[in-house]
């Protein structure tokens, strides 16, 4: 069993199809922790030693956003801004997340495609997030393949949005079950909802 915590950041999630479901399908998912970001700190004025506990308190630490402008939604940066500090999450005792395992859920308006060198977007997803796997990597903690959605902004709520968020529930209970196979993810750029990485028998 790990200890799963889900963080879901969405400054537009009323005008959200494809994270708005996984949200919904993710508050399904028993014995996890989920957090609505904006919903939580709608004036961003984070909470840092509850999120400090927070982290401490569980093993994987998820974050779901859709990808803006390359980055994270604004809350998701003044979240690692406060909370990931000096003597905690890294440098001299920063400790406390040592050993924990970072995981993102993304979806992107672009398709698989347009993230390729000849692609409109030039590079893979996977370069736009580097900044999020060294955090994690400074922070003594293990980064694994992202679980993706290309084409959300296109795609069809009832087969493509369905089949993801049905796939994303899968991931976090396997997560959570002690089933994901993590070893098998980190040789991947990205997962999908066609080639979740779940141990036989799960």
């Amino acid at each position: 069993m790990s200890r799963l915590i889900v963080y879901y950041a969405h400054p537009g999630q009323r005008f959200s199809r494809a994270n708005r479901a996984m949200k919904k399908a993710a508050q399904g998912v028993d014995d996890i922790t989920l957090v609505d970001l904006y919903h939580e700190y709608p004036r961003h004025d984070i909470d840092v030693d509850r999120e400090q506990q927070r982290l401490i308190d569980h093993d994987v630490i998820l974050f779901q956003f859709p990808l803006f402008w390359y980055s994270t939604p604004s809350i998701l940066k003044e979240w690692q801004d406060l909370v990931l500090q000096h003597g905690f999450a890294y440098g001299h005792e920063g400790n406390h997340l040592a050993g924990k395992t970072m995981m993102l859920a993304i979806t992107a308006g672009g398709s698989d495609e347009a993230y390729t060198q000849k692609g409109y977007q030039h590079y893979p997803l996977r370069t736009f997030l580097v900044p999020l796997e060294q955090t994690a990597r400074l922070c003594k903690m293990s980064f694994t393949a992202p679980y993706v959605l290309y084409s959300a902004l296109t795609a069809e709520e009832e087969s493509e949005i369905a089949r993801h968020t049905d796939g994303y529930v899968k991931l976090l209970t396997a997560i959570r079950d002690g089933q994901y196979d993590f070893s098998a993810a980190e040789d991947r750029e990205i997962v999908t909802v066609d080639d979740l990485p779940i141990l036989q028998g799960a």
